[in-house]
């Protein structure tokens, strides 16, 4: 089974652009999309709505920097702190 790929972005026009592309690649990966840094830490940590969510880390993480709520710069501080998540 291939690993999603999880796009953070919150910005419409950003994310619709994204997409096409991601389909445009005609990659076989799902891609889940989380629109604030707190939705994005819930999906790496398995928390709150993605408590049920197939265990693994995703493929790559598309990362906007600014996010409301929490930056992207502390997700990727998570990502980097955490061992589980780091690789």
């Amino acid at each position: 089974m291939l690993k999603p790929i999880l796009l953070v972005e919150d910005n419409d026009k950003d994310l619709e652009l994204t997409l096409i592309a991601l389909e445009r690649s005609q990659l076989a990966n799902e891609v889940v999309v989380a629109r604030d840094g707190v939705e994005a830490l819930e999906y790496l940590d398995a928390r709150g709505s993605y408590q049920g969510r197939t265990p693994g880390n995703p493929a790559v993480v598309l990362l906007d920097l600014k996010l409301p709520k929490i930056d992207g710069l502390e997700v990727l501080q998570h990502i980097r702190a955490t061992q589980t998540l780091k690789s």
